[in-house]
């Protein structure tokens, strides 16, 4: 009877739209975002004094080069713990160079270009679960930095269950729940694949991914960090609650991964930020901080991204 009712509740769940609440939840989270803007526009301003603030500007920027560095390593051994260690290629440099193409219509191009740059080294199931269950890793270490809002409510502790799943033992039951979740977009990369397959083709070397967990709260936090000299800068009181900061900046991050309506989950990100700060921070520090830091962390990406751009231009010409 269970099993029956369980089977029941997945067949309703697998109706749901996501695209459609997705694409509600990012319009919304945009106009949220706008109403903020309009309202607080006549105490922003975008003028900087670069002798002063042009150093915190610049060290925001390196963070967030190095957190694209730290997100390109873990997924190095992400592919290493699923048994493939690649050595001759360099995973680190084209994680790197594709990172531009999430700003790409469509937000999947870059696991395409991953998929596809694995897939001709080793078998397809390494390829298609290693840039699966990449964005999970993220979820996962983001949800970890924002338990810490323990501090405040018991509730957070629950962001630590992501956690719990990602392990030897369970990874293909996520593995399954992001291909069917993901289906639509990830369908030009999707494999026939089952359990038994898994186990033959996949060989996971370790209980737990520590090196590239390791990696990916790094990734987090260095994007954090830049994030919090970026808003220093604009900020002359110097009281913010780091802790505080930190934990709504977790959140905001994953809920705008989770929602990729938008490349990169731009207007998401920065919504839930404004709504989760609340009156703790005056809105027109935060919108100033979060425009910029916005720029900045685009910048890193297209900096680091150019001689990929520009070999894909001179192959179409």
């Amino acid at each position: 009877m269970r099993l029956k009712k369980y089977s029941l509740n997945w067949k309703f769940f697998k109706k749901i739209d996501f695209t459609a609440i997705k694409s509600t939840f990012f319009i919304s989270s945009l106009l949220y975002f706008c109403i903020y803007f309009f309202y607080n526009i006549d105490q922003i301003s975008f003028d900087i004094n670069l002798e002063k603030n042009g150093i915190n500007l610049f060290l925001s920027f390196l963070f967030c080069v190095l957190s694209i560095f730290l997100n390109a390593y873990s997924w190095k051994f992400i592919v290493k713990w699923f048994g493939k260690e690649c050595k001759g290629y360099n995973l680190v440099s084209f994680y790197v160079l594709t990172n531009i193409l999430k700003y790409v219509p469509g937000g999947i191009w870059h696991f395409v270009e991953r998929f596809n740059f694995i897939q001709k080294i080793t078998n397809p199931q390494i390829a298609f679960c290693s840039t699966l269950i990449e964005p999970y890793f993220m979820l996962s270490c983001s949800f970890l930095l924002a338990s810490l809002g323990v501090i405040f409510s018991p509730l957070y502790f629950l962001f630590i269950l992501p956690l719990v799943f990602l392990n030897k033992e369970l990874i293909y039951l996520v593995l399954k729940r992001l291909e069917t979740l993901k289906g639509k977009a990830f369908n030009i990369m999707r494999l026939e694949n089952s359990k038994e397959q898994f186990e033959e083709r996949i060989n996971i070397s370790s209980f737990f991914p520590v090196r590239a967990f390791l990696l990916e709260i790094g990734f987090v936090l260095s994007k954090f960090i830049g994030f919090y000299i970026c808003l220093n800068s604009f900020y002359i009181n110097n009281n913010l609650n780091i802790i505080f900061l930190l934990v709504i900046f977790s959140l905001s991050w994953s809920i705008g991964l989770i929602v990729p309506a938008a490349p990169s989950g731009v207007g998401v990100f920065e919504a839930c930020l404004l709504f989760l700060a609340g009156r703790n921070i005056p809105q027109n520090v935060i919108l100033v901080g979060l425009i910029y830091f916005r720029v900045i962390s685009t910048s890193a990406d297209l900096f680091l991204s150019f001689p990929f751009l520009i070999r894909k231009l001179v192959k179409r010409i």
